[in-house]
């Protein structure tokens, strides 16, 4: 007997630890039953469906999350042809809410799993095997006989109707998922120490289930060992709210804080506003890119977050994320809803400009999803919110956004994407948001001065962003012209040593070239600058780094502030006068933004 279980996966960096995890459980007897084959969404429908027929599976099942959804549905639909006598089964949060219903509009399905899956799947497989090994085989079995076998086995949702209920699973029962890594090269890591969350927000599923269970902590210690022995380049905790638990946290931060690696990431998704004077104390002292954190914002409108159930203190949630700024060590992901019950286009502008000057590292503009189950899908009518009928089920329009205001958040999310969070403008922006009254009104005008050159149909290449931000500059701020060719020419050779010039950056002199190939020269001889290049002479550490001539101090914001004011004061002549040649060395980098590491070797004011 062979159960095939299936996951389509978002991306292939993704990975599925759900099929990992039943098949963990079901322990050694039974696992020698199971296959795992996992996809991605971007694969072709019909590769995916040989692939599974090469399985020959004689049970199947699915993976259903709101991002797979759709193309489950569509190969569910064509496996009955194929494999006609094979079982067909669900399970996960897209198909635990609403099993009756799928199960009527597919009724070749064999059944749904309800809720958490290892104790049932361990269960259902048993019943599999033990049936494999009667007398008739598998395919002869009686189907009334296996029907009623299946209506004792509790967590699933039949054709005549629902088994009892089983109980939530022990969280120090479940084995660990990673005695191989082999499987997940390249790909990133998913971990789980609760499950569970204290909060009740209306738009998550989480908050169906109020119980938080912990794994035990010693265990937890263990696995987690066995990454950084293993020096996995990142995992990534899927708890709820990592530090609903003040003690669980602190125990898991204070491990990896003194078994740290040099390698491995952690992310950890939390809840800012209750960290506590210690818990920060100790992130503030962790290696530089050790920990990331994603926290959950989603408005700082108080009506939108009493409106879904939220407990939050923004206040004190901007004090805690600019304690964690303040220590330079920890990537900062912060999230933001669109869509959400009393945030107008206007609201929501002062939630992404307010959430935006707390600088985090990464800003995620979302929209609303409805999800099957949750308080927001009951509470639709009252809040006048229209949404996708089929998955990923994301707003259109609610009482307070309209649809036209989600199309043009819709283009500035992609702004924010392409420009914020590629980290690729790290110092241009901050000072072109000086050119207009809020941030988010200098990404509304970015993305209208998109949508007026076509660059929304016509992609442009990740290079050419550079020339089109200074274009969108000239047109809005076009007397600092100068300024912003230096800031962008800057923040390109952060990223990278490039083999040519932009087209942007200022002409490199005679007098320029000879200054630069002193240097070098000079480092050949007294290794200060670049003392890990100890091995290469002064051409060879010329193509592996770089130098750059500015005329202004584009790294330094208050300095080029007084630079700008010169120029508007009529002082151009006098500032640019002064030149500055910058280092960058790229074989050290910023763990934060991967930024190369600069010194500047000389200038004046």
């Amino acid at each position: 007997m062979k159960f095939l279980l299936v996951a389509v996966n978002a991306k292939y960096i993704h990975s599925n630890p759900a099929i990992y995890s039943l098949r963990a459980y079901a322990g050694a007897e039974l696992q020698s039953h199971i296959e795992l084959a996992e996809y991605t969404v971007n694969n072709h429908m019909q590769d995916i469906l040989a692939d599974i027929y090469k399985h020959k599976p004689d049970a199947i099942g699915f993976s259903c999350y709101i991002w797979n959804w759709s193309m489950i549905q569509e190969l569910i639909a064509e496996l009955p042809k194929i494999l006609p006598h094979t079982d067909i089964w669900l399970g996960g949060p897209e198909v635990s809410f609403d099993a009756p219903e799928i199960l009527k509009k597919y009724p070749w399905l064999t059944g749904i799993m309800i809720g958490e899956g290892e104790a049932t799947f361990k269960e259902l497989l048993g019943r599999y095997a033990e049936r494999t090994e009667g007398a008739n085989g598998f395919e002869d079995r009686n189907k009334r006989e296996w029907q009623e076998c299946l209506q004792h086995c509790s967590g699933l949702c039949l054709p005549s109707g629902y088994t009892p209920m089983r109980e939530v699973t022990n969280m120090s029962a479940l084995p660990f998922l990673y005695t191989d890594l082999q499987p997940f090269e390249n790909r990133i890591v998913y971990y789980e120490s609760s499950r569970g969350c204290p909060y009740r927000c209306s738009y998550c599923l989480s908050s169906i289930e109020k119980q938080v269970r912990l794994r035990d902590i010693s265990t937890v210690k263990t696995e987690l060992q066995f990454f950084l022995d293993n020096r996995v380049k990142q995992v990534k905790f899927i708890d709820r709210t990592f530090n609903c638990n003040h003690d669980h946290a602190m125990e898991i931060w204070q491990y990896i804080y003194e078994h740290d690696n040099g390698v491995t990431n952690f992310h950890f998704e939390i809840s800012a506003d209750i960290l506590r004077e210690d818990e920060i104390a100790l992130l503030n002292q962790l290696r530089p890119g050790l920990v990331q954190l994603e926290i959950g914002v989603q408005s700082t409108n108080p009506d939108t977050i009493r409106g879904v159930n939220r407990i939050m203190n923004v206040d004190h949630l901007e004090q805690v994320v600019a304690a964690i700024h303040a220590g330079k060590n920890i990537h900062q992901h912060l999230d933001l809803i669109a869509g959400l019950p009393y945030e107008d286009y206007e609201s929501f502008g002062r939630s992404f400009d307010r959430v935006y000057r707390m600088k985090p590292q990464q800003l995620q503009l979302g929209f609303l999803k409805v999800l099957k189950g949750s308080e927001m899908q009951e509470r639709t009518e009252e809040f006048g919110i229209c949404y996708l009928d089929k998955s990923p089920y994301e707003v259109l329009y609610t009482k307070w956004l309209s649809y036209e205001d989600v199309l043009r958040l819709k283009k500035i999310e992609e702004m924010v994407e392409l420009y914020y969070n590629s980290n690729q403008f790290t110092h241009t922006l901050p000072f072109l948001e000086k050119a207009f009254p809020s941030p988010f009104s200098m990404y509304e005008a970015l993305a209208d001065f998109y949508e007026r050159k076509g660059y929304f149909v016509n992609n442009p290449a990740r290079a050419y962003r550079y020339e089109i931000l200074l274009n969108f500059a000239r047109e809005w701020d076009g007397e600092r012209e100068a300024i912003y060719r230096e800031l962008l020419t800057y923040d390109m050779y952060l990223r990278e040593n490039l083999k040519s010039r932009p087209a942007f950056a200022a002409n490199i002199t005679g007098e320029d070239k000879e200054v630069i190939r002193t240097v070098y020269q000079k480092e050949e001889q007294e290794r200060q600058l670049l003392p890990s290049y100890e091995k290469y002479d002064w051409k060879q550490l010329s193509k592996m780094t770089h130098i750059e001539m500015f005329q202004y101090p584009v790294w330094d914001v208050e300095a080029l502030e007084k630079f700008s004011k010169m120029t508007e004061d009529g002082n151009a002549k006098q500032e640019r006068e002064v030149a500055y040649y910058v280092l960058f060395d790229y074989a050290r980098r910023n763990p934060l933004n991967y930024e190369a590491y600069t010194q500047v070797l000389g200038g004046s004011v």
